[in-house]
């Protein structure tokens, strides 16, 4: 039932030692595809690897070593500091003195602070080794502008279910873990919600149990007694799961906070991460409460923040407080509709020119060309209102894709809009 290698963690024991074995993340390693393309063309580039855990980073980045017959050094950027990285440059630069490259693979790298991912900078540019970062975080957000430049992003997704199946069913095959009942291992891989590690981590913890218990098979209701109460709510990543978050988004909008709340402590019940919830906390202020309420997404942010600072079940509180302020604000969606317009009006017009009043003219050269030229500075007119200028491209008849409703503040709103436009009528 369990090989005779089981000191070694079982996700290490299935990592794929080669490109045709990676199991999900098709769109970047299928052929013809963006990552296989880079590993097939002989020449590594940096780069960074961003996705949720458990979808194959490190394995990535080690297969990228593999392809390129690289020296593959690894940092941790939750343990290690400045010193790692100076031994990394100390070992690359050996390598190279051998003739070999070197990848440095930075786990975490979000948790470098600027100075710790600068100091990559110099050595990227030299060519000395070949940068992979990998980072559960946006890069957008959480690494150095100038890091990120040089680097190109691959996202990664969550493993699908099929996918999830796939390692189940190989860990098998490899005698790796014990029998399970269909019904079991579907529940395992809601359970794992995507996460390949978190998968074989729970199904090597439930094959030890297992033989302790001379157990022949695994059961459903066995695993549910031993991952506790959780499992029995419904499977994150399935139908009951998608309609619990839309039953609280509905009864958010329909301002209705009891049942708001209830859906809120039935997710959580349920085994929701936090985090999930306070994201889609977020959409509804930005799109149901919108300009109505401008408060509401800045408390959704703050919330967001709490339960960061405070974790579980503490800062659940502060975003069962958000809940109950985004059910009773007023509500308006005038935003989110022109947002859609908005797009809608791109995608079929494409990128008309910029009329020349509206354009930038920094230098004497674009004013020559009357950049600039005829542009009426608001701050200069009275009320700070430049009556009768167009702002749209030349020829594009003006378009009105924001409707404020009359609710909360777009009651203000509506007001001064409505003023506005008379005055360009006025003026003709």
């Amino acid at each position: 039932m369990v090989s005779a290698k089981s000191h070694v963690p079982l996700a290490e024991r299935l990592r794929p030692q080669r490109l045709d074995e990676v199991i999900g993340q098709q769109h970047l390693v299928g052929n013809g595809q963006a990552l296989r393309s880079a590993f097939e063309s002989g020449v590594p580039h940096s780069c960074i690897l961003w996705g949720p855990p458990g979808t194959g980073k490190t394995t990535i980045a080690r297969l990228m070593a593999q392809a390129f017959n690289a020296r593959f050094l690894s940092i941790s950027a939750v343990l290690g500091g400045v010193k790692d990285i100076r031994e990394a440059v100390e070992q690359a630069s050996v390598a190279a003195a051998q003739g070999r490259q070197t990848i440095v693979f930075v786990d975490e790298v979000h948790r470098f602070n600027k100075s710790q991912q600068d100091a990559f900078l110099p050595h990227v540019e030299s060519g000395l080794f070949t940068f992979v970062g990998a980072t559960t975080e946006n890069p957008s957000f959480e690494v150095n502008s100038a890091l990120l430049s040089r680097a190109t992003v691959y996202v990664l997704q969550p493993l699908s279910t099929a996918d999830l199946e796939q390692i189940v069913a190989k860990a098998f095959e490899l005698g790796a873990i014990a029998p399970l009942e269909p019904a079991a291992a579907q529940r395992l891989v809601a359970y794992a919600d995507g996460d390949a590690r978190r998968l074989l981590n729970t199904l090597e913890t439930l094959s030890v149990a297992a033989r302790s218990a001379q157990l022949a098979i695994i059961t459903d209701a066995w695993v549910v007694q031993m991952l506790g109460e959780r499992m029995r709510r419904y499977d994150k990543g399935g139908d009951q799961f998608y309609d619990s978050i839309s039953a609280l988004h509905k009864s958010v909008r329909g301002s209705d906070p009891d049942a708001a709340l209830y859906w809120f402590v039935r997710m959580l019940d349920g085994g929701a991460d936090p985090r999930y919830l306070a994201r889609r906390l977020l959409r509804m202020a930005s799109e149901d409460v919108g300009l109505a309420d401008t408060r509401a997404l800045r408390l959704a942010l703050d919330a967001a923040e709490v339960f960061e600072r405070l974790g579980t079940p503490e800062g659940e509180l502060a975003l069962g407080e958000c809940v109950v302020y985004l059910a009773m604000a007023p509500k308006s969606n005038a935003v989110y509709k022109a947002y859609t317009e908005a797009r809608a009006l791109v995608r079929k017009e494409g990128s008309r020119p910029v009329p020349l009043h509206l354009r930038n003219a920094p230098t004497a050269l674009l004013k020559s060309l009357d950049h600039g030229r005829d542009y009426r500075y608001a701050h200069d007119e009275p009320d700070g209102f430049a009556v009768g200028v167009d702002y749209w491209p030349d020829g594009m008849p003006a378009q009105e894709f924001y409707r404020p409703v009359e609710r909360g503040l777009e009651i203000r709103i509506a007001e001064k809009l409505r003023d506005l436009k008379r005055r360009n009528r006025q003026d003709g």
